[in-house]
């Protein structure tokens, strides 16, 4: 008489071999050496941030230093509001322009993704010639300083990051895995383009969006290059472009007084670059674990896909 009672299903034991076994121990072995390898570099960094000058000139960066020293700290937080402010306009700069840059690339990357669209391959052709000719500097300059009228507005860190070829096309091809039949069965329902993207394209299109997302937020969050060109108010200076002012006033400070015969307190420049650095990459590695699961998948699909 058959029994009743749920029988435990065992989970089935992958029997490992000795080849395997010794592959595994291999990789794993590589793998840890290889992190290694990349972290000694940032500890290096941060333990050189706490490392006095005079024992930097004298034994250069040590893993382990003789001399700690929080000088480069402390002038660090001498900027008080202004460095609070330049985190705060970074901040800002690196929410919006990545939550608009996603929403723009992410509906182009839908339009060009649809087959009933006749002209997607005519425009997809268009949007790579552009990156193959730029029209200099001078041209760029003149558009936004004059035509545009961005000079010491924030739009001028905005809007050039806003579109970006290679985010584009990186979301196009990964829609591509997306089954036609879940937009065509949508159509069928009623639904329109608009509740499409927004109900069916944006939630299977995570991995891309968390690939593209952390392009975008790392090109913001590093801007300093649109700042020095079209900024003079300190209110809107960003974090990089603060931190960069402040060391070559430091070196400028340093040079001056030696010019003049002046004797002076060994200024911390080459600690204060790694300061710079922790200041500057310590919020944005943070963010990379949040992401990584999507990120390893959205730039593999988006790669290999035609």
């Amino acid at each position: 008489m058959p029994s009743n009672k749920k029988q435990a299903v065992r989970p089935m034991k992958i029997r490992t071999t000795g080849d395997r076994a010794a592959f595994m121990a291999i990789s794993y072995t590589v793998v840890t050496l290889l992190a290694i390898i990349c972290l000694v570099p940032f500890l290096m960094i941060v333990t050189g941030s706490f490392t006095a000058e005079e024992a930097i000139y004298r034994d250069g960066f040590r893993l382990i230093p003789k001399e700690w020293s929080l000088e480069s700290y402390r002038l660090l937080l001498e900027g008080g509001v202004s460095l609070a402010r330049a985190y705060q306009v970074t901040a800002v700069l690196t929410v919006v322009g990545t939550a608009l840059s996603l929403l723009i690339s992410s509906m182009t990357a839908y339009v060009l993704y649809r087959r009933d669209f006749p002209w997607r391959n005519k425009l997809s052709f268009f949007f790579y010639f552009t990156t193959l000719f730029s029209g200099g500097l001078v041209p760029w300059y003149i558009l936004i300083a004059k035509y545009l009228n961005l000079r010491n507005n924030p739009l001028s860190m905005l809007i050039p990051g806003l579109v970006s070829v290679f985010n584009i096309l990186i979301m196009r091809n990964f829609l591509k895995s997306i089954p036609d039949s879940l937009v065509e069965s949508a159509k069928i329902d009623g639904a329109n383009d608009f509740i499409i993207y927004l109900r069916i394209i944006l939630p299977l299109s995570g991995p891309s969006l968390a690939t593209v997302g952390l392009f975008i937020a790392l090109n913001y969050w590093n801007e300093w290059y649109n700042a020095m060109l079209f900024m003079t108010k300190a209110d809107y200076f960003p974090l990089q472009y603060y931190l960069y002012r402040t060391l070559n006033s430091m070196n400028f400070a340093a040079q001056a007084a030696a010019e003049a015969g002046v004797e002076v307190p060994i200024m911390p420049t080459q600690s204060f670059k790694l300061v710079m650095t922790v200041a500057a990459t310590g919020p944005i590695i943070f963010l990379y674990p949040f992401v990584q699961r999507y990120f390893i998948k959205g730039i593999t699909v988006g790669a290999v896909k035609g």
